[in-house]
């Protein structure tokens, strides 16, 4: 079964098909948690719920992540100060990228960060503001198969659209 965000390109499937394609390259290079990490902090800063929910969902499935803490305050969350630094840049990248210098890029270097794994962080942040305003315009609501979210979890991560209701 489609997804709504796959039903939501079904006018533009080359769009989708170059999405994937750019969204693969970024992934191939960086490492899984931390792409996840910063498309979390980026889906947050957009209020995008869908982005969220299935970003979420993978740092829950896939490495055990405290995800409502992380999403609820990333800083106090528990994650090491290379994790915070990354979500940092990812929501600096959405929140006005004009303002980034290279000073703030030089802490993740003292971090331990090559310029190719700050270039991957900045990538995923910046793509995702195309895809999750592109649903949001659009007006796709995430997939209902996120109701069976624990509550507090699905209350952390929906922060703009809801979760599309069960077919009666």
């Amino acid at each position: 079964m489609a997804t709504n965000y796959e039903r939501a390109f079904a006018e533009r499937p080359d769009v989708l098909a170059a999405w994937v394609e750019l969204n693969g390259a970024i992934k191939s290079n960086m490492d899984l948690r931390r792409y996840e990490l910063a498309t979390l902090a980026a889906a947050r800063r957009l209020r995008s719920s869908y982005c969220c929910l299935a970003h979420g969902k993978v740092l829950i499935e896939r490495f055990a992540e405290p995800v409502r803490e992380i999403a609820v305050d990333h800083r106090s969350a528990g994650l090491d100060d290379v994790d915070v630094a990354v979500m940092d840049l990812a929501e600096r990248v959405v929140d006005d990228a004009t303002s980034i210098e290279d000073r703030d890029l030089q802490r993740l270097r003292d971090l331990g960060l090559s310029d190719a794994e700050i270039m991957d962080v900045v990538l995923a942040a910046a793509a995702r503001c195309f895809f999750s305003k592109t649903l949001d315009a659009l007006g796709v609501l995430p997939d209902e198969d996120y109701l069976e979210l624990e509550p507090e979890l699905r209350e952390a991560l929906v922060v703009g659209r809801p979760i599309a209701a069960r077919p009666l």
